[in-house]
């Protein structure tokens, strides 16, 4: 049974990312369309949701660990 609740836990975090980066990538492809600066995607809503999570889950993680040390 644990696994199985694992396995679900997988797929809607692998399903989340998956809808997340083909956002991004529609961002893209319309600034790239609308010729604006190579920038400008990054900072709409799916751009700022990874750059925040890319930046702030290795600082969780470090956190996490150094209060959970002996």
């Amino acid at each position: 049974m644990q696994g199985i609740v694992t396995f679900i836990k997988l797929v809607a975090v692998f399903t989340a990312a998956t809808y997340l980066g083909r956002w991004l990538q529609s961002e893209i492809k319309k600034s790239a369309l609308r010729k604006e600066t190579w920038h400008k995607p990054y900072l709409s809503l799916p751009g700022i949701i990874i750059i925040g999570a890319t930046l702030f889950l290795p600082i969780l993680i470090w956190i996490i660990k150094r209060n959970t040390q002996p």
